[in-house]
């Protein structure tokens, strides 16, 4: 009876995460509390191994019928439509703060407003094109299964490295104390989110999985810095933000290499 709880409240966290990074419905008994949010953050990097999984379903059936180029862009049309764009929202958000605001305050009260500037509208554009452009360079170079670990490994692994910040670095919206991505994030939970996330770059080319986790690796620092330099600390728009980034270094890891 013990391990049927234990691996109920277990699923309970995994779709709390499922629920919280996607528009996927969850069961009702699932339920919702703050404390529930914060234990299911080991799962987060899940929840990218399922979107990485989904955009490959999606790329592998429409190359049946059109164009690499194409099934692709379909790829990457269905995880926005699975996510709700909710890391992409990030980063236009940072964009448009970090581009905008000379001062701590102003920067945050840019990064609050929902509406989208300048900034943020030329970051999105661009990232969405060199995600496609990578993506479709990777399946030149690599082939279609080439293509299909990429997609998993990218989703993945940016998640997971995106997490850590909540290990190592500190929320800066008084407001957002119940938020999940407010609490610090223990060493189990990191080590687990560590475990279900970065494997997924080491296989089946490890050479080139290795190189992209040495960049992610270096890029993850740089950020951290730039993120306390300007902030003092991060917000959930800054994981956002970093988690794209880090899913562009991968594929441009990739593209190189290959």
């Amino acid at each position: 009876m013990r391990a049927f709880a234990w691996m109920r409240e277990e699923l309970r966290y995994v779709l709390t995460a499922l629920g919280y990074f996607t528009r996927m419905p969850i069961p009702a008994w699932v339920g919702y509390a703050p404390q529930q949010l914060n234990a299911a953050a080991r799962y987060f990097p899940l929840v990218g191994v399922l979107v990485g999984a989904v955009a490959a379903a999606v790329y592998a059936a429409a190359a049946l019928a059109w164009p690499p180029r194409v099934a692709i862009l379909l790829s990457m049309a269905a995880t926005l439509m699975l996510t709700g764009g909710f890391h992409e929202d990030g980063l236009a958000d940072c964009c448009d703060a970090f581009g905008g605001g000379m001062t701590r305050e102003k920067t945050l009260e840019i990064m609050h407003d929902s509406r989208i500037g300048a900034f943020g509208a030329l970051g999105l554009t661009i990232a969405l094109l060199l995600k496609w452009e990578t993506l479709a360079q990777v399946q030149l170079r690599l082939g279609s299964a080439g293509l299909l670990w990429a997609l998993v490994a990218g989703h993945a692994a940016s998640r997971c490295v995106a997490i850590s910040y909540l290990r190592t670095l500190d929320y800066v919206r008084a407001e957002g104390k119940a938020k999940p991505v407010a609490q610090r994030l223990g060493d189990g939970a990191l080590g687990w989110a560590l475990l279900s996330g970065l494997p997924w770059l080491l296989w089946p080319r490890w050479q080139a999985g290795l190189a992209a986790l040495a960049v992610l690796v270096v890029l993850r620092w740089w950020l951290g810095r730039w993120f306390v330099r300007r902030l003092g600390g991060y917000t959930g728009d800054c994981l956002g933000f970093a988690q794209q980034i880090f899913e562009l270094a991968i594929y441009l890891v990739l593209c190189a290499w290959s």
